[in-house]
């Protein structure tokens, strides 16, 4: 095995420069019979089209306006809002029981104190995660108070321990049945999809017709875009189990239902938790977005600060999002990295003793706090940041907006960006005729997949034809793949570099922490004052936000590749180019299309934030949709977004799937 795996990488075995050759030639017959197929069919059927709907953008004959429809429905809502059963007697219930559980947590927050939740924090991450996340937690707690953030970090924290709560409940209900279901799973996973990639901003206007502006908008909001993961992972934790534990455990006698709590579970557990770490990031991320539609707490802050062009108050309500990303992060990641393990410790600290004792501990530390008259933070220990920063983001748009010798100054580089990159990229996907447009998708995905997804690939770009925005939405992904492309070379060529270095893994972790939980709006103001607005600052803006999750997957990708291989490449002579390229690469090409995939997630998730800041097409469409209170324009705008994120991934993704099959 080993030889055979390292034999591409040397010249003393003749055998393997044949094996290749065939291998290349077999996959260029085929893919040479693809695109005969498809050009016999693009001979019949182009003509025919050209002949029927012209040549040029997608023919308005083949077009659905939905606007009626749609604005009947926001109609309906309206009216019956007040009346109707369905909004009366389960809608209603389950808004008040939102607004009660949110604001019983808060209660509880305030009732222990800034000591009382300091120390419960503090004890929790050090029993959990070891006593460096505990004084993490510590540090991340004191800082929110020192930059009097300490009441909308707790109306934060009170909030995103409810979402949290319902967003895996939710994921872990459907991960269940998806696991346990080769059919739900098929079913589910456009659900899923559909959920992560609708741009939030989309389905924030329907939630606010339904619920009205408030906290059980801002949750229901949250629960849509965080339970995905939690699903995802724990259906994929249920379906990988070991058979052979299974098939042991059925063989005693246990019905299906014991076999789930004895034996799938509690071998799913790193996947469970490694999906509640992922929803615990979600919940956050959306946390600015849920200020816009009445969720107090930092997010509010940021977006009031933004509001009032306020860099430095936007950066002090931010860095607490930040600070609470990082301790939730490294508490689970720690839970699942010790799964198994031998409890560490004082044997008097271990098991539920040290819990009793950690629960008193937080006890008498509140009662103290509460005693002493200081259950908030106290206002005289508090430190003001927005000048500094205010006068230090000034300073660089005066030195580096423009007049920078050489190399020119920023407002030069978003100037060549967009005229040398964007704008061809936008023309010629623009003036390309449709059916050249399907054709070139077809070929794509069909090459590197099964005619399955090529057909999925073709309709989901004729969706975005027939619901009329064909013109935009080629604008949104001239923007998307300048974005994508950007990413992935920053993000490969950094993910090596990590994967190769412990030591710059160490030094980047904390700096992609930041980069991923640190509000999309927190970036606007400053991108937009040293690139200026545009699709540029855009484009900026979605590589910043997709970079740590490339990053990250390609260097996991990287670390997993079988060290055996890695040796006897060497052992024969390769450098550590030829290692890389010819096979730590190619067998880390599952996470590498993996980082592909969200890649394209994650840059057409900030293609709304692209919007506010001249980005223009579907993003503007939709926010000017939630501004307007018109659910046909900001509705169809995202689904035109979940359109194009459904045509990259088949484009993108299929061999994986396909290789998955065949196995």
């Amino acid at each position: 095995m080993t030889a055979a795996t390292a034999a591409p990488v040397g010249t003393d075995s003749p055998a393997a420069p044949g094996r290749t050759a065939r291998l290349r030639a077999a996959l260029l017959h085929r893919g040479a019979g693809k695109l005969l197929v498809l050009a016999v069919a693009a001979a019949v059927l182009v003509p025919i089209a050209n002949a029927v709907w012209s040549s040029g953008l997608w023919p308005g004959a083949l077009t659905v306006d939905l606007s009626a429809p749609l604005g009947h429905v926001s109609d309906w809502i309206i009216d019956n809002r007040d009346t109707h059963p369905l909004f009366l007697y389960f809608l209603g219930y389950l808004s008040n029981a939102v607004v009660i559980a949110v604001r019983a947590v808060y209660l509880v927050l305030l009732a222990l104190g800034w000591t009382g939740v300091t120390a419960a924090v503090t004890l929790v991450a050090w029993r959990v995660a070891g006593w460096r996340i505990g004084a993490t937690a510590l540090v991340s707690l004191l800082v929110s108070g020192v930059l009097d953030m300490w009441v909308p970090t707790m109306q934060t924290l009170a909030l995103m321990v409810v979402a949290v709560i319902a967003s895996a409940v939710v994921g872990v209900v459907l991960g269940l049945a998806g696991g346990l279901s080769d059919r739900l799973f098929r079913i589910l996973r456009p659900v899923l999809d559909t959920m992560q990639v609708l741009p939030a901003f989309a389905y924030l206007l329907p939630v606010v017709l339904v619920f009205g502006i408030g906290v059980p908008a801002a949750l229901l909001a949250t629960v849509v875009y965080a339970a995905p993961p939690m699903a995802r992972l724990t259906a994929l934790g249920l379906r990988g189990a070991d058979a052979g534990v299974l098939e042991a455990v059925a063989s005693l006698g246990s019905t299906a239902r014991q076999r789930l709590i004895t034996a799938r579970l509690p071998l799913a557990r790193k996947e469970l938790l490694l999906g509640l770490n992922q929803t615990i990031m979600m919940a956050l991320s959306m946390v600015v977005i849920a200020s816009l539609i009445g969720a107090a707490g930092l997010g509010d802050r940021v977006y009031q600060a933004l509001a009032s062009v306020d860099v430095g108050g936007a950066l002090a309500a931010a860095i607490p999002i930040v600070l609470l990303a990082i301790v939730m992060d490294r508490t689970t990641a720690a839970a699942g990295a010790r799964l198994g393990s031998e409890p560490s410790g004082p044997v008097a600290l271990r098991g539920l003793r040290g819990w009793g004792l950690a629960a008193v501990v937080t006890a008498v530390v509140a009662v103290a706090g509460r005693l002493a008259g200081s259950t908030l933070w106290p206002t005289g220990t508090t430190v003001a940041i927005a000048r500094p920063v205010n006068d230090f983001k000034e300073w660089m748009v005066d030195h580096l907006y423009s007049g920078v010798p050489v190399v020119g100054g920023t407002a030069d580089w978003a100037a060549h960006f967009t005229s040398w990159i964007l704008d061809p990229l936008r023309d010629g996907l623009t003036g390309l005729p449709w059916w050249g447009a399907l054709l070139i998708v077809a070929a794509l995905a069909w090459l590197i997949g099964t005619w399955q997804t090529a057909l999925t690939a073709v309709l989901a770009l004729c969706a975005i034809g027939v619901l009329g925005m064909w013109k935009p939405s080629m604008d949104t992904l001239s923007q998307v793949l300048a974005a994508l492309v950007v990413t992935l070379v920053i993000g490969f060529g950094v993910g090596v570099i990590a994967a190769g270095s412990r030591r710059a893994e160490a030094v980047l972790r904390p700096v992609l922490d930041v980069m991923q939980t640190m509000p999309q709006f927190v970036y606007l103001i400053p991108v937009v004052a040293l690139f200026a607005v545009g699709r540029a600052p855009a484009a900026a803006a979605a590589v910043v936000y997709a970079l740590p999750a490339v990053i990250r997957i390609t260097t996991q990708g990287l670390r997993q590749v079988d060290p055996a291989a890695v040796e006897a490449a060497r052992s024969l002579g390769a450098t550590r180019v030829q290692t890389l390229r010819q096979v730590q690469l190619p067998l880390a090409r599952p996470a590498l299309l993996l980082a592909v995939n969200q890649g394209v997630v994650l840059v057409l998730a900030v293609v709304i934030i692209g919007g506010l800041v001249g980005g223009g097409a579907l993003g503007y469409d939709v926010v000017t949709g939630l501004a307007t209170g018109d659910l046909a324009v900001g509705l169809v705008a995202g689904v035109a977004i979940v359109c194009l994120g459904l045509m990259l991934d088949r484009v993108t993704q299929p061999t994986e799937r396909r290789t998955r099959k065949g196995a």
